[in-house]
C-alpha cells in the first residue's frame, strides 16, 4: 500500500461515511487523494456489493438489514442529570455495567475519589479492602437512579463486564504526525489505518455494529468478547496494538457512553449514536491480531550486548527507538516529562552517531508522548515538543560510544 492506487479505497471510503454519514464524490476525491477514475472503481465496488448508494448528490453507506435485537437507541438529549440517567438506565438494560465520570471530562471517575494507595476503608465500598470503579460499575437502576440524581455525571461503561470489546478510533491531536510506518497516501485517522488493515487482511471494514462519535470526531466501534478470550486494552501500536491510532478497551478498560459531553483543550463534543445496530461478535482475524502475541522490545538499559558492542546496529537502533518509545508511553502520572526527557536525551545520543535520524527519532518520541495530552493533567503538545527538541540536541552533545562486531 505504497501508492494510491493500492489503497484500499473501497474500505476507506466506508470509513469516512461511518464518520461523516454522507459525501460528495469531489470531497472524497480530495480527502483520500486520489483520481476520479479510482474513486469511481471503489464505488462500483461498492454498489456491487451493496454497501453504498446514492442520495440527493451524496453518497451514503446502504443500512445494515434491520437487526433481530432491539436497537440500541440513546437519548438525543445532554447536558442535564435527566438526560445522562436516561442514558446511564439504556446502557444498563442492555447488559452494560456504568459507573459515574466526573462532569464533561474523560477521566477520573467520580466514584472511588481515591487509589487503592491512600484508601483509608472509610469509603462504605471499600470496609473489606479497597473497591475500584470496575467492580463498582453497575446495571443496577435503583444505584443508577442514586448516582445521577443531582449531579450531571458523565457515563463509564466498564467493557470488561459489560462482555465489550470496543475499539476506539482516534483522530490525530494538533502537530500529531504518523510514525513512519503509517506514512502512507490517505492515513489521516484511525479509521484510515483500519481501513487500510481490512485491506490487508482481506476483511470488509466492520460498519454494521453499534457506533459512537466520540466528543473528539474519533469512532468507537463495539463488538462482544469472544467467547473464551480474555482481552486485554491496547494502546495505538504499542506491543500487542492494531496500529496508529487505534485503541481498544476490554477487560480492565472503560470507555465514555453516548449523551456525554467532553471539555477539553482540543474542544468540546458530544458523544452520539451514529449507528444503532446491536454490537456485532468482534471479527475473527481481529481477535487474532489481539491475541498473538507481540514481545516488549527492550530498552537501552539491560541488553546481553557487551556495552558498547552490537552486532547489527541497525537493529539495535531500532530496537532502541521502541523501547524507549514504550517507555514514554507507559509512564505514569507525574514522571512523564522525566521519562521523555530521558528517553528524548538517548535516542540523541544515537542520532550523534549517525545510527539514528533525528527526524525518526522526534516523530516516534511525539507520537509515544500523544497517548498523554488527554491526561488529568496533561502532557500538552508544547510541553512534549519542548522537552524532546531539548533532550535530543543534550544527547547529541555526549554521543554514544558504540563499535560493532561480527558474530561469533
Amino acid at each position: 500500500m505504497t501508492t494510491p492506487a493500492r489503497a484500499p479505497l473501497a474500505a476507506r471510503v466506508l470509513a469516512i461515511l461511518a464518520r461523516d454519514i454522507a459525501r460528495t464524490d469531489d470531497e472524497l476525491t480530495a480527502e483520500l487523494g486520489v483520481s476520479t477514475g479510482e474513486l469511481s472503481a471503489a464505488i462500483g465496488w461498492l454498489y456491487h456489493q451493496g454497501r453504498a448508494d446514492r442520495c440527493a448528490g451524496y453518497l451514503v453507506a446502504t443500512p445494515s438489514p434491520a437487526p433481530q435485537e432491539t436497537p440500541m437507541t440513546m437519548p438525543t438529549r445532554t447536558g442535564d442529570p435527566g438526560a445522562l440517567l436516561d442514558a446511564a438506565l439504556n446502557c444498563a438494560a442492555h447488559g452494560w455495567h456504568v459507573f459515574p465520570i466526573r462532569p464533561r471530562a474523560k477521566k477520573p471517575p467520580a466514584f472511588p475519589d481515591h487509589n487503592a494507595a491512600t484508601c483509608t476503608g472509610t469509603d462504605p465500598r471499600c470496609r473489606s479492602g479497597h473497591t475500584g470503579w470496575e467492580p463498582r460499575a453497575t446495571t443496577d437502576p435503583g444505584r443508577i437512579r442514586r448516582a445521577w440524581a443531582h449531579t450531571p455525571y458523565n457515563i463509564g461503561i466498564a467493557t470488561g463486564p459489560s462482555h465489550l470489546v470496543v475499539i476506539d478510533l482516534d483522530t490525530p491531536k494538533p502537530g500529531q504526525a504518523p510514525p513512519p510506518a503509517w506514512v502512507q497516501p490517505g492515513i489521516t485517522s484511525g479509521a484510515d489505518v483500519l481501513a487500510a488493515l481490512c485491506e490487508r487482511h482481506g476483511q470488509p471494514f466492520p460498519t454494521a455494529t453499534f457506533t459512537v462519535r466520540t466528543g473528539r470526531g474519533g469512532l468507537h466501534l463495539y463488538f462482544t468478547t469472544p467467547p473464551g478470550i480474555r482481552l486485554r486494552n491496547t494502546a495505538g501500536d504499542s506491543p500487542g496494538g492494531l496500529g496508529w491510532l487505534i485503541d481498544t478497551r476490554a477487560h480492565g478498560g472503560y470507555v465514555i457512553a453516548p449523551a456525554s459531553t467532553i471539555t477539553l483543550p482540543q474542544g468540546t463534543g458530544t458523544y452520539q449514536v451514529t449507528n444503532d445496530h446491536p454490537p456485532a461478535p468482534l471479527p475473527g482475524w481481529l481477535a487474532t491480531l489481539l491475541t498473538t502475541a507481540h514481545p516488549t522490545p527492550p530498552s537501552l538499559e539491560g541488553r546481553s550486548a557487551h556495552p558498547g558492542q552490537v552486532r547489527d546496529l541497525d537493529r539495535y537502533a531500532a530496537t532502541a527507538l521502541k523501547g524507549e518509545s514504550q517507555r514514554v508511553r507507559t509512564a505514569a502520572p507525574g514522571a512523564r516529562n522525566r521519562a521523555l526527557n530521558k528517553a528524548a536525551y538517548q535516542l540523541g545520543r544515537l542520532v550523534a552517531t549517525g545510527a539514528l535520524p533525528e527526524g525518526l527519532a522526534r516523530a516516534e518520541l511525539y507520537a509515544a508522548a500523544s497517548a498523554h495530552f488527554d491526561a488529568d493533567p496533561p502532557l500538552t503538545p508544547a510541553e512534549a515538543h519542548a522537552t524532546i527538541t531539548a533532550a535530543l540536541a543534550a544527547g547529541q552533545r555526549h554521543p554514544r560510544q558504540i563499535t560493532t562486531r561480527s558474530a561469533a
